[in-house]
């Protein structure tokens, strides 16, 4: 079996950065093979704007904000018709995407297969879904409509999710991030972080992620919280899984030194995003795009609507088969603390063929 399936990761995933020119009509070339991004998620780099979500799924111009509560609202001055194109997206002047001189970073994900299930046709799972799905990649974009009862929802991966981001689509309501090793027994329903928030891994009674046994290489569960299941309310997840040389969702301990765990990914990170499970701290996005060189000290945090802060306090090595902590901030390398992250790759350890890739 070949290490990995997927030598050139841009073909799923692509870290996009632009200089905005204030102009409708213009289009933004994704990064690497040019793909057609089905969740498109930008941030101003030299703004305070929020953060912006599209998806392809979801209608095509309505965005949700990670950084917020506030439900999905129309952007008429951002992705413009014909908003996703083979090769990137269509934009207009709003200033969250392309404001004269100001500066922005893409996080692109490609699925492109479509996706449904009827549960009581299947008997797969309890509500219905609907979506996007790259079986390859491990990533799919799920809609459904609550129910108000716990149930299954079906996701397509045909693996056991690692991670999933959700997020009521028709109301204010914090996002729900489930996690896989984090995931500790609380009345015997999953724990929870949130996406637009800070707060420390958190047991929910109300059940957002239902029970143990709702998780399969087919289903994920949800209670009864209205941040998942509403009865009525519609929603998105954002559903990944590992695949080898291309992604990592894992965990590590912090040592409180500068010269910090090394996290091994199998892969060299494009992307990086690290979150403490154990107490509060900052969803910390990392990338290649805005640091090319070692050091990435370059980051944005999901949950605001910050520009980009460059210090040492997150700073970081992309190395050839992962990655290098390299400062105390608790944030992310606090002293026997726990932290969850998600990574996404440049290159591949070593390709299909087995030859390696190159540090950097």
């Amino acid at each position: 079996m070949a290490y990995t399936d997927i030598d050139d990761p841009t073909i799923y995933f692509a870290n996009t950065i632009w200089t905005g020119n204030n102009t409708n009509d213009r289009d933004i070339v994704i990064a690497g093979t040019g793909m057609q991004p089905d969740l498109f998620w930008v941030k101003g780099r030299s703004n305070t704007q929020s953060h912006f979500i599209f998806d392809t799924v979801r209608a095509t111009n309505i965005s949700i904000h990670p950084d917020t509560n506030a439900a999905e609202s129309s952007q008429a001055y951002m992705l413009r018709d014909p908003f996703f194109n083979s090769d990137g997206v269509n934009v207009g002047t709003d200033a969250g995407i392309n404001a004269n001189s100001q500066t922005y970073i893409a996080w692109s994900w490609n699925t492109g297969t479509s996706f449904s299930n009827d549960a009581s046709s299947t008997s797969v799972g309890t509500i219905d879904s609907a979506g996007s799905v790259t079986t390859d990649a491990a990533f799919s974009i799920i809609t459904y409509t609550g129910t108000g009862t716990a149930g299954t929802v079906a996701h397509g991966l045909g693996k056991l999710p690692k991670m999933i981001i959700a997020k009521q689509r028709n109301s204010t309501a914090n996002w729900s991030v489930y996690f896989l090793d984090t995931s500790i027994a609380y009345n015997n329903v999953r724990n929870y972080l949130e996406l637009n928030t800070n707060i420390a891994s958190t047991g929910d009674s109300g059940a957002r992620w239902g029970a143990y046994g709702n998780y399969s290489t087919t289903t994920f569960g949800v209670g009864t919280n209205a941040a998942n299941n509403a009865s009525g309310s519609t929603y998105v997840a954002y559903v990944f899984s590992d695949i080898q040389g291309y992604s990592k969702i894992g965990k590590y301990t912090g040592n409180g030194n500068a010269n910090g765990p090394f996290i091994y990914t199998g892969f060299q990170p494009a992307f990086v995003m690290v979150k403490r499970t154990d107490g509060t701290g900052d969803w910390a996005i990392m990338d290649t795009a805005r640091n090319p060189f070692n050091v990435i000290n370059n980051y944005q945090k999901a949950q605001a609507n910050e520009a980009d802060s460059t210090d040492e306090s997150f700073d970081i090595d992309s190395v050839s088969n992962g990655f290098k902590l390299r400062y105390t901030n608790s944030n992310y390398n606090g002293n026997g603390n726990a932290y969850i992250y998600m990574a996404f790759a440049k290159n591949p350890f070593v390709n299909s063929e087995g030859v390696p890739g190159n540090a950097r």
